[in-house]
């Protein structure tokens, strides 16, 4: 990988007229956003499909695509939706409302399915049965409820009473197909846009799958679960820097003996498939791929144990150059000797720096060639947000931190609002060969804007505005990107 530089923009945070960011014209003004930035890489989040509590790290089906990221403009330039319609989807809303579009926006595209003409490269994409295992969990989660709740016959599999189940409710079951056939198509499209233009795109890879999810019902054996898909442990991490107690993030943990036994071929397509979709990918919390916290199934975060996982027989089954460690959290021995081994960036980010720790590893002079750096990822605060929350004194310590480390001719802190260029303009100055910029601190924008709080709900509602991409700030960027050689 060449020196290079980005954003991190998730899909939903674009601005846009229908409540949530989509792969339209919003989209396409990003990439040529980036483009007059100067910028070489988007990193999004996670594009799946979502469950209860919104959370992208959380989806019903892996190899899915989230309905809410549909260009519904589009939808109405194929005749399936009517000006009318396109109308009544508009939102003039700041934060995004997941339980608005929960029930709208399914029922808008029902509509737009209702109208659709079946054409032979559809029905060769559903027969193709690429995403089955998704409309078919889709289609009996409509009618049974949670997988907990799928009758035997499905849990076992009986193929010849799925065949039976999948013929009486067919229309619901094409539904499902019919979205990933119209996003799959919508997001290739936007990627081939910005690839065109020089831009790679970093995806999200979470390191494990919710409960209810189309992936634990039809691979049980990969997971710790009983036959009714009871978890005797679920993941999460102990206390660190997010949470004093930890994180409890309920999903079931790998039975790595198992997958050991068939290859890890579970892993294997996932990452295949994985590569296939983006240019880059950054594996979420891979110190689990090393050892994971396994907490007992009720039992708080506390109460977990590291246990022993099988990363580098996982990662060797790829070509490891396109993809990206996110070693954050609790880091030992074991994780570093894993990332030496496999050669992986691991991530740098500048808001951990400034404690006073001479030799602390996020500090510009300790920020290594083969890594990826950032001011903060989506679950820091901004840069902003971070200053503002510090008192009187406590700033005037970072401030002074700060201060020492700043490239030549960068200009003092002095003010909370200085922060975030100070540190982006020492960000693009060090060695990292990739640096990634939060479009929130690129902008100078507060807490407001904030991504996400680990161990809290409410979060991934954030929607920037159309004026924040002003030409100012792409051309400020430009100007930066240039000067540090990115």
């Amino acid at each position: 990988m060449k020196r290079q530089s980005g954003i991190l923009m998730p899909v939903f945070a674009l601005p846009g007229k229908y409540g949530i960011g989509t792969f339209g014209k919003e989209a396409y003004d990003f990439v040529d956003f980036l483009v007059a930035s100067k910028q070489s890489v988007w990193q999004m989040l996670p594009l799946s499909q979502t469950v209860f509590g919104d959370s992208p790290y959380q989806t019903t089906a892996d190899c899915s695509w989230s309905p809410y990221f549909c260009d519904l403009e589009e939808l109405f330039s194929l005749g399936l939706l009517t000006e009318k319609e396109l109308l009544g989807a508009t939102e003039k809303i700041k934060k995004i409302d997941y339980g608005k579009l929960y029930f709208k926006r399914t029922a808008l595209i029902k509509k737009a399915f209702s109208r659709f003409d079946m054409t032979d490269e559809f029905l060769t994409f559903v027969n193709s049965k690429k995403y089955h295992d998704y409309s078919l969990f889709m289609t009996a989660k409509g009618v049974f409820g949670s997988l907990k709740d799928f009758p035997i016959w499905l849990k076992t599999p009986n193929n010849r009473l799925i065949d039976k189940f999948i013929e009486e409710n067919a229309e619901n079951y094409l539904f499902f197909n019919f979205t990933q056939y119209i996003l799959e198509k919508q997001y290739f499209k936007l990627k081939k846009y910005a690839n065109d233009r020089g831009i790679k795109i970093l995806g999200d890879l979470p390191l494990y799958v919710a409960l209810d999810s189309a992936d634990v019902w039809k691979n049980r054996q990969a997971f710790l679960l009983d036959e009714d898909y009871n978890p005797s442990k679920v993941a999460g991490v102990p206390p660190d820097y997010f949470s004093e107690d930890g994180q409890l993030w309920g999903n079931p943990i790998y039975d790595y003996d198992y997958m050991k036994s068939n290859g890890f071929k579970w892993w294997k397509n996932r990452l295949k498939r994985a590569l296939e979709r983006y240019d880059l990918i950054r594996i979420d919390h891979f110190r689990g791929l090393d050892r994971f916290w396994a907490i007992p199934f009720g039992e708080s975060a506390k109460n977990g144990e590291w246990q022993k996982a099988y990363g580098r027989e996982i990662l060797n089954l790829v070509n490891k150059n396109r993809l990206i460690a996110e070693d954050l959290g609790v880091i030992d021995d074991g994780v570093i000797s894993l990332l030496k081994d496999t050669g992986l960036p691991g991530m740098k980010v500048l808001l951990f720096a400034f404690d006073g720790n001479p030799n602390n590893p996020y500090l510009p002079k300790n920020v290594i060639e083969n890594s990826v750096a950032y001011v903060g990822t989506h679950d820091n605060d901004t840069a902003f947000g971070y200053a503002k929350n510090l008192n009187k004194e406590e700033f005037k310590n970072f401030a002074k931190n700060v201060n020492a480390v700043l490239p030549n001719g960068v200009q003092k802190v002095k003010s909370k609002k200085q922060v975030a260029p100070a540190l982006i303009e020492t960000l693009l100055s060090t060695k990292a060969k990739l640096t990634i910029i939060s479009f929130a601190d690129l902008v100078g924008l507060d807490n407001e804007y904030r991504i996400n709080t680990p161990s809290t709900v409410g979060n991934w509602t954030a929607r920037y505005k159309q004026e924040h991409f002003s030409e100012e700030i792409a051309n400020k960027l430009n100007a930066l990107t240039k000067k540090y050689k990115r």
